[in-house]
């Protein structure tokens, strides 16, 4: 050697055995181990002198490549020795592994790019690549252009390795070029070199999720769970060495070889260990942002590998992406599936992508995998927006069964009690606001279609989401949710529910009517298709969700009285109180019989929206999509415009929920003001309801009478007798309006014996059966066709009245005299123990007169004058059930006070007062309170918005008996002269409650 020759390139060329004993070293291919000592100690002592030895170290890397390829012998040896030089400075120079790392990454890039067909000098360089991931912290890549450019490009030529397809007899040689690839990426996804440049990280998960997911997605299910299997049993792999779990200076580096003498080769099921174990650490390791980042390389991927038809591995995939990911971090992998539907939704065929994902989604929705931080509302309002679209496209789209399936299958994960009740709602307002849209004047009848497809979509969601909220736990709660709550014979024959279903097995709050109300209307809905939807839709919600407070049968389907001893007198006081005065659902149940009227003898279920004499206006970026209109007044177009637009913004706060707007609400009263002005006194032929509508009122009223029976009989029974009414037409009338009779009589009859075998009537039920029995088993009502809620199902088949011909005569059969049941039914037992009226009350109740009109008053909530001020805030103040009789409607102010107000400031109060009278205790109120947001006023002739009256201003009240002598004061109770007459008022304030 040159006498001048640097110390560093001396002590790095003794490191090589001589170049005639080069061809000798192998297989090992070694460096002189006592020079190689001296040249680390050498390194390790000068940290300054690192550079100089890399940079002498890359010039003997890229000079023994090029000799390589050309066919040296000698110079493939040197260039082992070489990289095993620079391993070997990597591990000991570890703390000042940033100073040899641009040497290092640029000697392996050129030997890549040059040799990369040499699996052994290939093995040689993964070891290098390791040492180098395992020590290195990666800081550099992010501020050093050079370094970043060929790390990626090494980074590149291990991921082509792991996809190599090498020609072999038994495919020893290809599973040894993948696993030499997959050794270097699993170095990477264990390193900092990975994670710690966020600038860099998506460039690098591009090179190594198409590695991973090459193996992963082209192997069988079997196979897949079998690795996983023994990934989980075996921590190390048998061509892997420890992965490092000790701080960096206290690491080990793992020993990569092409061979290892006496060892058979490896087989694909170690290949796909392997990737497994390195998709694995790499999802573990990454945050939210990672993880989004992850699967936008998962999506590319798989649209350059084309594997999107392999849907079961990609199932797979996603369910692992979940489990794999941590725990707080596992949101992002739904939401990511989700944004990834939203930016192919506009297609106008639908892709294998779109259902794969579709299908990954649902897959992850029904896995037991805990999904915390996963919002919910946001994935719901995403997927409608999907279902509006697709159907906007093709309302016959291959998509919408999956999507519904999607929908429904959210219900798996409950996180709080109210979340099933505020995905309910936001389904619903989806659905009331695309069902009050018109059509525009141009294809009316592909618009109508659209419309009908999305409404039975939504409500399919909506059934589904229910159902897999109820059914999650069924296995937990199996047992004591049999005893506890029995299923009805009746609703096990119409396929709504199954005897080891558990109902109510999930501590979640119902959907409740009030919210349900919302959706009645489509009872009358103009489609058959969505009318037969929602009635079953509607009969499930019966048999499942609706709230049964009070209200409960037995096994049998047979509703006993319950004996005092079962609950307090209290509580039964308050059940009743609830079915008499009514809650949510019995609200819902007087709407409900008011829609079933309509839907018995309207002569036309035509929309408001079909006469809109107002331009066409779309509320929303959905409904404009659907081409459906709303109208609106320039005033009323104003607000929608500004919202966001979900197809643009994927994910939005909950804070931009959409719900039934004004426009919305004013457009349904509208409606059912048309509906209620179509209303028939009497069946006659211009009645269009079918046969098969006949069957869903039955199939409907018989899910009433026997889920909800104490409910069913306060708000049906009148219903049921004015339907008797209309039913009873002349013997002069035409044949097609008895014909239409003679079903109506017969749903009667039917609806009869339920109510019969419900309430355990035998005379009720012999005088039905009686009549049904005359009619030879000829009944003119079809079959409930099979439904399984939370499925889209085709669109059923309306069936019609028979044409009847002029010469043909209808028989005109007995039917269940309306009067004579109820004189049955008033004198039960069980009727009279569970309703707390006797038989006079009752014949009151039932016989008074009834209109859907009437029935759609009551169905709107209205102040209940007996109700606890503690029902809805503060028990501020406690005062007496008659004085509360009062329309008082400033009686929130009194519970602004700081402190309780007491018996002894009430008393204090009205000291000295008297000239109290009747008259002043019912007179109107003087102050309102009423909210200015708009209601219903179904008082009116019209359902149209009330005005509401602007609130005058209040003086300060003050603490103290002051409170209650100023409220007395307004209220006109108690004059300074006089004697106190509050006792003489409460008799005439109950007889004027019980007018």
């Amino acid at each position: 050697m040159h006498l001048f020759t640097p110390n560093h390139v001396s002590l790095v060329a003794a490191c090589y055995p001589p170049s005639s004993t080069l061809l000798s070293a192998g297989p090992e291919y070694r460096p002189n181990a006592q020079e190689l000592s001296r040249l680390t100690y050498y390194a390790t002592n000068r940290p300054g002198k690192i550079h100089k030895v890399g940079t002498e170290l890359e010039k003997r890397a890229k000079s023994e490549s090029y000799k390589a390829l050309a066919g040296n012998a000698r110079a493939r040896a040197s260039l082992l020795i070489t990289l095993a030089i620079l391993r070997a400075l990597a591990i000991e120079c570890r703390r000042d592994i940033s100073l040899l790392s641009p040497s290092l990454v640029s000697c392996l890039k050129v030997t890549l790019d040059l040799v990369v067909l040499d699996l052994e000098i290939c093995a040689r360089a993964a070891s290098v690549f390791t040492a180098w991931c395992t020590y290195t912290d990666a800081q550099a890549i992010g501020v050093d252009a050079e370094l970043a450019k060929n790390y990626l490009a090494v980074l590149g030529h291990f991921s082509k390795q792991c996809t190599a397809e090498v020609k072999s007899v038994d495919h020893e040689l290809r599973n040894r070029t993948r696993l030499v690839g997959l050794a270097a990426i699993t170095g990477v996804v264990d390193s900092e070199a990975l994670y710690v440049s966020s600038t860099q990280f998506k460039s690098q998960a591009t090179r190594i999720i198409p590695a991973l997911l090459f193996n992963t997605i082209q192997s069988d299910l079997k196979m897949l769970e079998e690795c996983t299997q023994t990934m989980k049993e075996n921590a190390n792999s048998a061509y892997l060495a420890d992965l490092r779990t000790r701080p960096p200076n206290e690491r080990k580096a793992a020993s990569i070889h092409a061979h290892v003498d006496g060892e058979t080769g490896p087989s694909s099921a170690d290949v796909l260990t392997t990737s497994l174990r390195a998709l694995f650490l790499l999802l573990q390791h990454s945050n939210a942002a990672q993880v989004g980042l992850i699967l936008q390389a998962v999506f590319e991927s798989m649209d350059a590998q084309r594997f999107w038809g392999r849907t079961d591995q990609c199932r797979w995939f996603a369910r692992k992406a979940c489990e794999w990911t941590q725990y707080q971090y596992r949101y992002a992998v739904p939401s990511r599936l989700v944004e990834r539907l939203l930016e192919t939704q506009d297609g106008l065929v639908s892709t294998e992508q779109q259902r794969t994902l579709i299908m990954m989604l649902t897959t992850i929705f029904t896995s037991p995998i805990p999904l915390v931080n996963l919002s919910t509302s946001d994935i719901v309002s995403n997927l409608i927006t999907l279902v509006l679209r697709r159907v906007s496209v093709n309302p016959d789209d291959g998509l919408l069964p999956l999507l519904v399936e999607s929908i429904g299958s959210l219900g798996t994960h409950v996180y709080y009690s109210d979340q099933i009740q505020d995905l309910a709602s936001e389904l619903i307002s989806r659905l009331v606001t695309v069902e009050v849209q018109g059509s525009p004047s141009q294809d009316k009848d592909a618009s109508n279609r659209r419309r009908s497809q999305a409404i039975r979509c939504l409500l399919a969601g909506l059934l589904g989401l229910m159902i897999a909220a109820d059914t999650t736990r069924k296995d937990e709660y199996h047992q004591k949710d049999a005893l506890s709550q029995p299923t009805s014979p009746s609703s096990m024959e119409n396929g709504t529910s199954s005897p080891g279903l558990s109902i109510r097995s999930t501590h979640r709050r119902r959907v409740s009517g009030a919210i349900w109300y919302e959706t009645l209307s489509l009872l009358c809905d103009g489609d058959y298709a969505v009318r037969s939807d929602y009635a079953h839709s509607l009969v499930t919600y019966l048999r499942r969700e609706i709230p049964k407070r009070g209200d409960t049968t037995d096994s049998d389907g047979v509703r006993r009285s319950r004996p005092m001893t079962e609950s307090s007198p209290s509580s039964q006081a308050n059940s009743i109180s609830l079915l008499l005065f009514g809650d949510s659902a019995t609200r819902s149940l007087h709407a409900t019989h008011a829609y079933l009227y309509m839907l018995a003898t309207s002569l036309s279920f035509e929309s408001a929206a079909s006469y809109s004499p107002f331009p066409a206006y779309s509320l929303n970026a959905e409904l404009a999509s659907l081409g459906i209109s709303s109208n609106a007044t320039t005033t009323d177009v104003a607000t929608p415009q500004k919202k966001e637009n979900p197809e643009i913004q994927p994910s939005r706060p909950s804070s931009s929920r959409r719900s039934a707007g004004p426009v919305a609400r004013s457009r349904k009263a509208s409606n059912a003001q048309r509906l209620l002005d179509c209303v028939s006194e009497k069946v006659s032929s211009a009645c269009i309801a079918s046969l098969s509508d006949h069957a869903l009122i039955l199939h409907v009223l018989t899910a009433i009478h026997e889920e909800v029976p104490v409910r069913g009989l306060l708000t049906g029974v009148p219903m049921l007798v004015t339907l008797d009414a209309a039913s009873q037409v002349e013997d002069e009338a035409d044949f097609a309006s008895r014909q239409r009779a003679r079903a109506l009589k017969e749903v009667l009859a039917r609806v009869w014996l339920v109510v019969g075998r419900v309430w355990d009537c035998s005379e009720l039920i012999n005088l039905a059966e009686s009549v049904l029995t005359s009619f030879n088993g000829s009944g003119t009502l079809p079959e409930i066709a099979p439904f399984t809620p939370g499925i889209l199902r085709p669109s059923e088949a309306q069936v019609m009245f028979p044409p009847v011909m002029e010469e043909e005569d209808v028989v005109q059969r007995s039917h269940v005299n309306a009067e004579e049941a109820l004189s049955l039914l008033v004198c039960s037992k069980n009727v009279q123990e569970a309703t707390g009226l006797d038989r006079q009350g009752l014949l009151r109740r039932f016989t008074g007169k009834w209109s859907a009109e009437a029935a759609l008053r009551d169905s709107v909530e209205r102040p209940n004058p007996n109700r606890s001020i503690t029902e809805n805030g503060s028990p501020l103040l406690r005062l007496s059930p008659a004085l509360m009789a009062i329309e008082n409607l400033s009686l929130q102010s009194l519970t602004r006070s700081v402190r309780g107000v007491g018996v002894s400031d009430l008393r204090e109060a009205l000291e000295g007062r008297a000239g109290a009278s009747n008259h002043a205790l019912v007179r109107p109120p003087s102050v309102s309170t009423l909210d200015h947001s708009a209601f219903f006023d179904l008082h009116s002739p019209r359902l149209v918005l009330t005005k509401t009256k602007s609130r005058p201003k209040k003086r300060a009240v003050t603490a103290g008996s002051g409170e209650v002598r100023d409220v007395l004061n307004r209220l006109g109770i108690g004059r300074p002269n006089g004697t106190n007459l509050l006792k003489a008022s409460f008799p005439s304030l109950q007889k004027s409650d019980h007018r």
